[in-house]
């Protein structure tokens, strides 16, 4: 029986996505995996498709569901939440640039139960050497096992508690926004919850792999902050 629902949002890059699907599959307790494919490519829409029986997901094309153009995190999260109270499970939101230990999953979900009090529980993110990467740098050289933060959380690899998913609702997020990451943090918080980053949870983070329009922050700035201000992406 599955002890988690795990969610997994994905626009493209199918070969980061199926790395995700694969690590999560290998997971050393059973969780019920959901792929939300948010207007991906013909292509990736059929790799998805080809690989969902023998990686062992489930998976939903935004397409069936709504017109409205990528990104649909609001759309993801409020089915998301509905279908993990339904279950009884705790939500776990892993990125598809992101590739989890075999006890990742276990070690969350461990910390989340002896910790009442938990909203939001991330794993601290690292690059292939091991080394802390973005969006934790702010965490680098921190030495503790866990750290108890007010500080935003990202989503890379966060779980979500049953109890924070009863007291707050997702339908009333910000249809201006695309991305929830700071603002459900801080909901958390608002709710008397606390959240916590595993430092002992490590979990290998692709930078922007979920998102490769952002790779131009490092390659072509320019474009990058015309496509961030002018055509109103990534509003966070």
């Amino acid at each position: 029986m599955p002890q988690v629902l795990v969610i997994t949002p994905v626009k493209n890059s199918i070969e980061t996505t199926l790395d995700t699907a694969r690590a999560i599959a290998n997971s050393d307790l059973e969780v019920l995996h959901i792929i939300f494919n948010d207007f991906s490519s013909e292509e990736t829409k059929l790799e998805l498709e080809r690989n969902k029986d023998s990686i062992s997901y489930e998976l939903i094309h935004l397409e069936d569901i709504t017109d409205t153009p990528s990104p649909n995190y609001k759309l993801v999260l409020q089915m998301a939440q509905k279908k993990a109270l339904e279950l009884g499970l705790p939500l776990l939101v892993i990125e598809s640039d992101v590739v989890v230990e075999k006890d990742t999953i276990s070690k969350l979900l461990a910390h989340q139960k002896s910790h009442s009090s938990s909203g939001l529980t991330g794993s601290v993110t690292v690059d292939e050497s091991g080394e802390v990467n973005f969006p934790y740098l702010k965490f680098k050289g921190r030495k503790e096992a866990e750290i108890n933060t007010q500080r935003s959380l990202s989503f890379c690899c966060t779980l979500f508690s049953k109890e924070f998913l009863s007291a707050y609702d997702f339908t009333g997020l910000d249809d201006a926004k695309d991305w929830y990451d700071t603002f459900i943090s801080s909901k958390s918080l608002d709710c008397g919850f606390q959240n916590y980053v595993l430092m002992d949870a490590p979990v290998w983070h692709r930078p922007h792999g979920s998102r490769p329009w952002k790779q131009l922050k490092y390659k072509n700035p320019l474009k990058y902050y015309f496509l961030k201000y002018w055509k109103g992406l990534d509003k966070i």
